[in-house]
């Protein structure tokens, strides 16, 4: 099992949690296709909305991926960008500010770690954040 974190706004990832999905990476199929079948994937939130200027710096979902299957998804004409199926859980929204010392993916500037949008973190961060966020995983 590995544990993955994904840097999306918190409009999309609302909008993946109400139907079921995760989406990464302006919808690119290699972040996607690293997870496997009962991984665990956290979203963290750096603004509310999609290349608006408002901060929420927060984790805002979390979950398990559901299956194997990567697949693209038309959203609009001319833009297909694929997907995951991910059993999200109800959790409650954490400031990362909250957990910023006991991380060790927040030491030093975690800005520039989270910038590719996707990555593998420890299992002992991503059980911190689980914790705070209200979630008991089987670890």
């Amino acid at each position: 099992m590995k544990y993955w974190l994904g840097v999306v706004s918190k409009e999309h990832v609302m909008r993946g949690v109400e139907e079921g999905f995760a989406q990464v990476c302006d919808g690119k199929a290699a972040p996607l296709a690293r997870m496997s079948k009962g991984d665990g994937l956290v979203f963290y939130s750096p603004v509310y909305n999609f290349g608006g200027k408002d901060k929420l710096q927060a984790f805002t979902a979390i979950g398990v991926v559901k299956d194997d299957k990567v697949y693209q998804y038309q959203m609009i004409e001319n833009f297909i960008p694929y997907r995951r199926n991910i059993n999200f859980l109800e959790s409650k929204e954490v400031p990362i500010i909250e957990l910023k010392n006991e991380l060790s993916i927040t030491q030093g500037n975690y800005g520039m770690l989270f910038r590719p949008g996707h990555l593998q973190v420890p299992e002992i961060d991503f059980q911190k954040i689980a914790n705070a966020m209200g979630v008991s995983f089987q670890f």
